[in-house]
């Protein structure tokens, strides 16, 4: 098998969420450019596609055209100002999405060299619920992790078991299919 050096826990979390609900030999489309996350999941066995860096809050066609069986979204949907327009675009039955969740401790991310680079959501855990089940999904399974950094202070010490990040895998309830 396929040895991992994951360059942070997120990755190995994601991957092993994965492989937990999803058979390696399955057809995914991945939102987001191909990333460095891409090549994990190509060579445990995911047959991947991603989108091509068009602005998902305007162009969905990408999703809409895709016949994968499985829909991941890791890490994206924080970044849209819409993401339920781009969840019910999904024709896939599948997803598997993460998000990170808000801190009450620390303001909301914001690059200030990178304007794609900031969060316009980050997700209680029961919004991010609610989100999915109004765009027609039914969460099959969730989890939440921890995300600790190795620097000093209060904000790190609360790292240290506040949850940072949240996974679901959800199925496409029949009443919301095309």
């Amino acid at each position: 098998m396929y040895e991992h050096t994951f360059p942070n826990k997120r990755y190995k979390k994601n991957l092993q969420f994965l492989k937990s609900h999803i058979s390696t030999n399955s057809s995914v489309l991945d939102l987001g450019v191909e990333n460095p996350f891409t090549d994990f999941m190509k060579n445990e066995g995911y047959l991947v596609e991603n989108t091509k860096g068009e602005d998902l809050d305007f162009d969905t066609s990408t999703i809409e055209n895709s016949s994968a069986e499985v829909v991941t979204a890791f890490e994206i949907f924080e970044h849209l100002l819409s993401p339920l327009t781009v969840l019910k675009s999904i024709k896939a039955n599948k997803l598997v999405a993460s998000v990170p969740m808000r801190l009450w401790f620390s303001n909301a991310y914001r690059s200030k060299t990178d304007a794609w680079d900031r969060h316009y959501h980050e997700f209680e855990d029961w919004q991010f619920d609610w989100l999915l089940e109004k765009a027609g999904w039914k969460i099959v399974a969730r989890d939440k992790w921890t995300n600790p950094t190795k620097k000093l202070g209060i904000r790190p010490l609360l790292r240290l078991f506040t949850p940072r990040y949240y996974i679901v895998y959800a199925e496409r309830t029949q009443s919301s299919k095309f």
